[in-house]
């Protein structure tokens, strides 16, 4: 007898993962010319929405820890996109928030996510649906892993 659900092709996990690296895929050829990667793009995304937010908020908003984050963020801050400081509160905490330089990109990708949805030929009901999908299989997983 055999177990079609043992099958590679029958897995949710190997869609979602395969569909992530594709899709990242796609957005690394979107963001060349903003000569950022998609991690770091992923960080401005969360600073135009806040413009300023600490190490530990911006790693539990990516679900990014801080080995992952620190070495991100200071080429970031080479490359001149943002800015480190210590908390004057706290000065264990660091903040991070953007130069002009990482605001003006803001205008550049403007159309990333655009030029995205027309990539992959999906209209804004199936994005729409897309996004409701995932955000729930997200939720329901971190419910499970505490």
């Amino acid at each position: 007898m055999e177990t079609n659900h043992l099958k590679l092709e029958n897995q949710i996990c190997f869609k979602i993962y395969s569909a992530e690296r594709e899709i990242t895929k796609l957005y690394r050829n979107l963001l060349v010319e903003m000569e950022v990667t998609y991690p770091q793009y992923l960080v401005l995304l969360v600073l135009w929405e806040e413009n300023s937010v600490t190490v530990k908020e911006l790693g539990q908003k990516l679900f990014l820890d801080s080995g992952t984050l620190s070495p991100m963020l200071k080429r970031m801050e080479g490359n001149g996109l943002i800015e480190r400081r210590r908390s004057v509160e706290d000065e264990r905490t660091v903040v991070i928030s953007l130069t002009q330089k990482g605001e003006r990109l803001k205008e550049k990708a403007q159309c990333v996510p655009t030029k995205l949805l027309e990539n992959l030929s999906l209209d804004l009901k199936e994005l729409e649906n897309l996004n409701q999908t995932l955000s729930t299989i997200l939720n329901r997983a971190q419910q499970i892993n505490g």
